[in-house]
């Protein structure tokens, strides 16, 4: 900051509202005394200072540095902490301050707050002053009062020796600019405690804005608590940055998706940016996605975040010295935890002391911006990516400093997969069909579904970071249920996957079947069936070479699932009619009622819908045995598909809507969207066609919550006809279209086949041209001869020549 010289001056006696640029008129104080004390020997010496009023002096109107070029992305909080800085904002002082973890941009925004506020006229000058909170030796508010009085014209030698005597000085200062109708924005950045604040605030009129790590207390401050950046303006950042060091630079253009990728490795953080985007000055012919692999390892990202003069590893590492050997330890344990949030109970496992021990620090944590408090859920805690990676370099340094740290780092690890797989389990028990026993970890299903979903993610870190041990084993065979209920497809191969590689690796032969078995299913998921039959073909080998008996009636069952997919349905049901004999050797009603509704599965697809609906019926009776009432539900929606397939569509209405209630009662939202999609169906044979739509329209809902691509496609096929039944042309043709175009992308050749036959309908019904029409039909039969479905195929080619329109 800079410093103008001030002497005395004579004064005018008139007062000059309107300061010279670069100047603004004050008076340096007005007749004040100070005692000052000192203790010599024994006694004390009281020197008393008379303070003369001296005329008007040089005020350093504005200390702020210009805004970078590339400040960019913070206009939210721009706007906010303006609202709170406006004259009309207060009697007393505004007084704000921005807390943000190291890097986020504090005093950059600090100075843009300045400049704007400038530019509005809201104040005289802005002065800054840096108080160097995390230094190693921070500046004392007496030293940032003394730089604050010369700055606004108090002579050297008239500034008293004292913080109180500055500190009442300084507040005459500002009082004395009030009444001459000037007004100054003091900016404290840097501040790491209150006490190097207090000082420095106003009594009224002016304003104070203050830059920390830290929530500081006591100030009666507006607090303004800044993240990372948004991804595009993190992109905008680092293109910006390399346009000022070469106007043609274009890799940010040329590699989108390597600029996407860079912002996000380095957090989005605006200093982890502006060093790449100075590393990649340095080397103009690197290629971004280079710069990319070279941060995309964890273990050296910090190391390649370091331009010669900025080192984010050591601004870390400083906040750590700012930490009791307590919090500091708990941060470096965090860094064992694989996931991206832990909640407290889990913490206070890795730490092995209780929950009420550990919150206090996990708090301390957060006031250093080390940590982040979930704003909801207020038991669980996040780092940002960069400190994550931090805290895991510095776990693993302490695990490389000897062998008691390593020891107690390892027992650590170990309390807190135990902790993961013990809960798991326990949740995965209310999940099971009932008459199983349930744990009292939890109170029932809905508690158990509720943690499943807050620690899904943790979890599937744990697995991967336990790979091809007996950890990935357990909790790949243990979040089956969970991942199936929720429809998180994806996932469930991942941990299907990881327990079938573990148990391999682990020649866990008691295991290996039913891994085949359950990445089989996994497989049919994704509509990958060929590879789902021969998965399950090996979980039945094997449960054969050990004598399982249950376990081939489990992957006769899903064998004859994988055929059925296949459309070889003969052999198909001659799969479900196998693992129901064997279920019924063993005693397993459950076993067989699920084996029963695959059955009237299958002769539904072989049109025998008679024995289809009987077989059905037998399925619900077993699941009402066993007080299943999730798969009632599912055996109800069966039972509707037969009876609508026998044209019986009041009663099929009703079962489904028996389905839609039991699923509804059970919480599953994916079952409600098939059951609501079915119903629509019903409803439209029986022309309620504004119900259909609705019903419908509610289920495309449900299945887009769910993320399931394939049954969205389904429903935009039936609310298409829905929207037909209420000739709404353009809605009908356009959601047939989307359904068409959905399903051929899942390849699913079948019921792409049927829904351009839909549409051909559609398109007929409404008049359209004739050679569209005959194009639907033909891309209908194309469809479904590629689904090996001939005698449907010839049924669509019937339909090419000569449809009248409008039938």
């Amino acid at each position: 900051m800079g410093r103008k010289a001030s002497g005395r001056h004579k004064s005018s006696g008139k007062k000059d509202k309107q300061p010279r640029q670069g100047q603004a008129s004050g008076t340096s104080f007005v007749g004040a005394s100070f005692e000052r004390s000192q203790v010599l020997g024994s006694g004390t010496q009281t020197t008393k200072i008379n303070v003369q009023a001296y005329a008007a002096v040089p005020t350093a109107l504005n200390s702020l540095p210009g805004l970078p070029q590339e400040f960019t992305g913070r206009d939210d909080e721009l706007a906010k902490i303006l609202s709170m800085l406006g004259p009309g904002s207060g009697t007393g002082a505004a007084v704000g301050s921005i807390a943000g973890l190291p890097g986020v941009g504090k005093t950059t925004l600090a100075h843009a707050v300045g400049h704007a506020a400038l530019d509005k006229g809201w104040f005289t000058g802005v002065q800054l002053v840096n108080l160097r909170g995390y230094d190693p030796t921070p500046v004392p508010p007496e030293d940032a009062l003394e730089a604050l009085l010369r700055a606004l014209g108090v002579a050297a030698e008239h500034i008293p020796p004292t913080l109180n005597e500055r500190e009442g000085l300084y507040r005459s200062q500002l009082e004395a600019l009030a009444r001459e109708e000037q007004r100054f924005l003091i900016l404290a950045d840097n501040a790491s405690t209150s006490e190097q604040v207090r000082p420095l605030l106003p009594a009224r009129h002016h304003a104070v804005l203050v830059t920390s790590r830290h929530a500081l207390p006591g100030l009666g401050a507006r607090l303004f608590n800044l993240h990372s950046l948004q991804p595009d303006a993190a992109v905008d950042l680092l293109r910006q940055r390399l346009e000022v060091a070469d106007p043609d630079d274009r890799r940010v253009e040329d590699e989108p998706t390597a600029a996407d990728e860079l912002a996000a490795l380095c957090g989005y953080l605006p200093l982890a940016l502006q060093i790449a985007a100075a590393l990649l000055a340095d080397d103009p012919d690197q290629p971004l996605s280079e710069r990319v692999r070279m941060l995309a390892d964890a273990g050296t990202r910090l190391g390649g975040l370091d331009d010669g003069e900025r080192n984010l590893r050591a601004v870390f590492d400083e906040c750590l010295t700012r930490l009791s050997h307590q919090e500091a330890d708990l941060y470096r344990l965090l860094g064992l935890h694989p996931g991206p949030d832990i909640s407290t109970p889990a913490a206070a496992a890795l730490t092995g002391q209780p929950a009420d021990k550990i919150t206090p620090l996990l708090r301390q944590l957060v006031r250093a911006r080390l940590l982040t408090q979930n704003s909801e859920a207020r038991d669980r805690w996040s780092m940002h990516d960069l400190l994550r990676v931090h805290a895991q370099e510095q776990a693993r340094y302490s695990m490389d400093s000897g062998r008691a740290p390593r020891r107690r780092f390892e027992q650590a690890q170990t309390r807190l997969t135990d902790y993961y797989v013990r809960h798991a389990h326990a949740a995965d028990t209310h999940l099971q069909p009932p008459g199983e026993a349930v744990s009292t970890l939890f109170a029932g299903r809905e508690q158990a579904l509720a943690w499943f979903d807050a620690e899904r993610e943790n979890l599937l870190a744990s697995i991967h970071a336990h790979a091809r041990t007996r950890t990935a084993s357990t909790l790949g065979f243990t979040l089956g249920r969970y991942l199936e209920w929720r429809r998180r497809l994806q996932d469930l191969m991942t941990v299907r996957a990881y327990a079938l590689d573990a148990c391999q690796i682990l020649g866990d032969a008691s295991n290996l079947a039913g891994a085949w078995n359950n990445f089989g299913s996994a497989l049919r998921g994704f509509r990958r069936d060929a590879e789902a039959l021969e998965a399950h073909q090996t979980a039945l080998d094997l449960f054969q070479r050990t004598g399982d008996t249950h376990g081939q009636a489990r992957a006769w069952n899903n064998l004859g699932n994988a055929l059925g997919r296949l459309k070889r349905n003969a052999e198909a049901l001659e799969a479900h009619q196998t693992a129901l004999d064997l279920f019924q050797q063993t005693g397993d009603t459950h076993g067989q009622a699920r084996a029963w509704n695959n059955l009237g599965s299958e002769l539904g697809a072989l049109k025998r819908y008679t024995e289809s609906h009987g077989v059905y019926q037998t399925a619900l009776d077993l699941f009402r045995q066993t007080g299943d009432t999730h798969s009632q539900a599912g055996a109800w929606s069966n039972l509707g598909t037969a009876l609508g397939e026998l044209k019986r569509h009041t009663e099929a209405h009703d079962a489904y809507q028996t389905a839609l209630d039991l699923f509804q009662q059970t919480g599953d939202t994916h079952g409600q969207a098939g059951a609501l999609n079915n119903l629509g169906n019903a409803l439209g044979k029986l022309k309620r066609h504004t119900e259909a739509h609705d019903a419908c329209q509610t289920a495309l809902d449900l299945f887009q919550q769910t993320g399931d691509t394939h049954s969205q496609a389904v429903a935009w096929n039936n609310l298409g006809t829905a929207c037909r039944g209420l000739e709404r042309r353009a809605e009908a043709i356009a959601a047939g279209e989307r359904a068409v175009a959905m399903l051929s992308q899942e390849e699913d050749w079948a019921r792409t086949g049927e829904a351009w036959a839909e549409l051909a309908t559609t398109l007929n019904a409404f008049g359209a041209e004739p050679s569209r029409v005959q194009e639907a039909w033909e891309q209908s039969a194309t469809a479904y001869t590629r689904a090996g479905d001939d005698e449907a195929a010839a049924t669509s080619r019937a339909n090419i020549e000569g449809t009248p329109p409008g039938t």
